[in-house]
């Protein structure tokens, strides 16, 4: 199959998944407003393994979400205005993934409106729309994509309807044709003048046929983001960009060690005097300053002299945790019987890594007269609307608040951390402020992926591989947001030692997330997870624990290859348990070269992964050799270098693939990261990385020289989850090569966090640095 310029495989055929047909509402109001009714489905999945299924296989955590989110997607609208421009609230947030983008799209493929006329916004947060405006695990696009096309169908009825009436047409005749509805003998009527005759004047229920997929025009075509020019223009509006009267520059000063509390503050009236400072008050974080410029904040937070509790860690470091984790190792179920069967067992440790988005953590807040009034970027609106009203002591209905874009998100923006300071701070400086946390906040006091171990023992005998055993150990994940509102966060803070959080939810979404895409007989996959969920603040950093777990899983199957005298990439099309893991895995083999002579210590690696209703393989080339590993750049990390990837995806059905192409170099380069050069170091209770100048992400100089990303044909009516799932195949690939250009297997990620530290740690006190005085001078 050939492949286009754009990375696409070439399909000259693509399925027809026919029409269906779904009920939805048109709402009373004075132009045309449009909602799906959609209720849960059952459904089936055939094991594709002789043994038994997996739990992902039958049910996920796409399928969870979605499920969650059904019964309130009635309240999901498609809004057409008399300027015959199209309006959508979008309740999930766009933080950088293209999902303002996506939802145009479907509209635009539904009410046949061009997508420069298609205005998407998102929503302020909404509590009766319960788990539907919680923006996780790689779901919007799998939990969207019918409700937001059921809405603009609808829509297009109408006014398909009510120029009918106006022309003195049959419905059947008449055409809607880029914003306008076309009669036979060529009469036409703008959208903008059929809004008000098509609007409902009651609410009542309606049938809708969707297009099919041989009809589509927009939905699989390759688009640009419908914010690109704003964004690159600076005309994009973050929370930091909003005009809200008064609202100065706020900041705070954090505690030396891990969760440190104040204990007391020797010179507040000192601080308070100094240039431009209106306002110092103690939170449960610190203690926040507020000035008419952020630099002006941070001399103030500099000069503050504070006494500090202990924070939930103090005097431990890395080899404390990882001593815990070990202690905490549930054991392996399969005995070694080398005269039954031979054995491979491998462990392996990752550390910590950093949860930070380019964008700064930041709120707006304003609160006075009992109520409250945010802006920040969330994943989580309703939650924070809640918590807020907690902390404040009133009503719901008394705070409001309004999701802003965010400069990437990652699973951080699930917590509210910076909207509870602004709001506590503002509250009691009785003044609105415009909270933003320092770049050295977030690596010490942030939340970050935790050090977790993963233990894997597999047996075989001959040609076959028996049994396949992981048992993985973490330092607890934070999952408190539960599905975005009060009452699941409350089940994930039931005491004791955090156990609402670790059965409720770890575990849970450990099975519906995880697998083994091999026929590799007994599969077992476990999690067991140590502390409390907020002793070290956690997060879910883009992709759970898949990152590890696969790459777990790949080193070993290498290994197993190499034992039985197997190609590693024939190994796994041998194994592999899916039709669709085993397209991308030929597609990269094939479009890789797999198998091309390779100068000494260089090498390539493969992998195959599934999640969120797809599959993804990569392919990689890697050079480990002394000239390249011992290369001098400027203030850099080098090491091996990652010279090409290719990667082939299936989502089932790309919504916009150049979108899709989009979120898997991204993945590529986060992968990379976590396999070579990036982590966070703990020593004496607090993280020694202060900002990205001190965290070795991926840079130029290190990502890949040849990217090729290949989007496979539609496999299904329905587009899977895409956000996530690049990342575990990108440094599953990584480490494979690693191994094969350097003859040893790697089992501690990033392989360089046990080096030297490549820079001079910054002070903890005071916490910020000084800032930059001409832009020049290198603090």
């Amino acid at each position: 199959m050939e492949k286009s310029r754009a990375g696409h495989a070439a399909d000259s055929s693509r399925p027809d998944f026919g029409r269906r047909r779904f009920l939805g509402y048109v709402l009373a109001g004075p132009t045309l407003v449009a909602a799906a009714k959609l209720g849960v489905g059952t459904g089936t999945a055939e094991a594709a393994v002789p043994s038994a299924p997996e739990v992902s296989e039958a049910y996920d955590l796409n399928d969870l979400l979605r499920d969650a989110a059904l019964p309130t997607s009635g309240l999901i609208t498609v809004a057409v205005n008399p300027d015959g421009t199209a309006s959508f609230d979008m309740p999930r947030l766009e933080c950088g993934q293209g999902v303002s983008t996506l939802a145009a799209m479907l509209i635009s493929e539904e009410l046949s409106l061009p997508l420069d006329k298609i205005n998407v916004t998102l929503a302020d947060a909404r509590p009766e729309l319960l788990f539907n405006q919680f923006t996780a695990g790689s779901n919007t696009t799998f939990s969207m994509y019918t409700p937001i096309r059921v809405a603009a169908a609808i829509a297009k009825g109408q006014l398909l309807k009510a120029a009918g009436q106006l022309l003195n047409e049959q419905v059947h005749r008449l055409e809607p044709v880029l914003g306008a509805v076309r009669a036979p003998d060529g009469r036409e009527l703008s959208y903008g003048e059929l809004a008000k005759a098509a609007a409902g004047h009651e609410v009542r229920q309606v049938d809708v046929e969707l297009t099919p997929s041989s009809n589509f025009t927009v939905i699989g075509t390759p688009r640009n983001r419908t914010d690109a020019l704003e964004a690159v223009t600076g005309r994009k509006q973050f929370a930091m960009d909003i005009k809200v009267p008064d609202a100065m520059p706020t900041m705070v000063c954090r505690p030396p060690t891990i969760k440190g509390t104040v204990e007391s503050v020797a010179n507040v009236a000192e601080v308070r005097g100094m240039p431009g400072v209106t306002d110092v008050a103690t939170i449960a974080t610190g203690v926040a300053v507020r000035a008419r410029t952020f630099g002006q904040c941070i001399d103030a937070v500099r000069a503050l002299k504070v006494s500090w509790n202990q924070g939930t860690v103090d005097g431990m470091s890395d080899k404390d945790v990882l001593a815990d984790l070990e202690k905490a190792e549930v054991p392996l179920a399969v005995p070694e019987v080398p005269v039954l069967a031979r054995t491979v067992e491998k462990k392996f440790t990752f550390y910590t890594r950093d949860n930070a988005a380019l964008e700064p953590q930041c709120a707006v807040a304003d609160v006075r007269d009992g109520k409250a009034e945010i802006w920040a970027p969330l994943q989580a609106p309703i939650l924070t609307q809640q918590k807020v009203a907690g902390l404040l002591g009133v009503p719901v209905s008394a705070v409001t608040v309004h999701v802003t874009p965010a400069g990437g998100a990652f699973g951080r923006k699930m917590f509210s951390d910076p909207v509870l300071e602004a709001v506590e701070a503002s509250q009691q400086m009785g003044k609105p402020v415009r909270l933003m946390w320092h770049r050295v906040d977030e690596p010490r006091q942030g939340r970050a992926h935790p050090m977790c171990t993963s233990r894997i023992r597999a047996t075989y005998l001959g040609n076959e591989v028996l049994t396949f055993e992981q048992r993985h150990t973490s330092v607890a994940t934070d999952y408190t947001q539960g599905f975005g509102e009060v009452i699941t966060n409350m089940a994930g803070e039931i005491p004791p030692l955090g156990q609402g959080n670790e059965l409720g939810y770890s575990v849970p979404v450990f099975h519906l997330t995880v697998n083994v895409p091999y026929k590799f007989g007994a599969v077992t996959q476990l999690l067991n997870e140590i502390y409390e969920y907020d002793r070290i603040p956690s997060g879910s950093m883009r992709n759970l624990v898949n990152p590890d777990v696969r790459t777990a899983q790949e080193l070993v199957v290498d290994q197993l290859a190499a034992e039985m005298g197997k190609d590693p990439y024939r190994f796994r099309r041998e194994f592999a348990d899916d039709q669709r893991a085993l397209a991308v895995l030929d597609k990269v083999a094939e479009a890789g070269q797999w198998g091309r002579p390779m100068a000494p210590r260089t090498a390539q690696g493969i992998s195959v992964h599934k999640e969120y209703k797809g599959a993804i393989a990569t392919l990689v080339e890697i050079d480990c050799r002394p000239e390249t590993v011992n290369r001098k750049v400027r203030d850099a990390v080098t090491g091996p270098r990652v010279t090409k990837a290719v990667v082939a995806v299936d989502t089932g059905l790309a919504v916009n693939p150049r979108g899709l192409e989009a979120q898997m170099q991204g993945g590529l380069m986060d992968g990379i990261a976590q396999a070579l050069t990036s982590s966070k170091h703990l020593r004496n209770g607090a993280f020694l990385e202060a900002s990205w100048d001190n965290y070795a992400y991926t840079r130029q100089w290190n990502a890949p020289f040849d990217v090729q990303i290949i989007v496979m044909p539609p496999t299904t009516g329905q587009p899977g989850g895409a956000g996530e799932f690049g990342v575990p195949s990108a440094m599953a690939a990584v480490a494979c090569a690693y191994a094969r250009a350097t003859g040893t297997m790697p089992t501690s990620f990033p392989i360089n966090h046990n080096d030297p530290l490549f820079f001079e740690p910054k002070p903890y006190e005071p916490p910020l640095v000084q800032s930059p005085t001409d832009g020049l001078t290198k603090y």
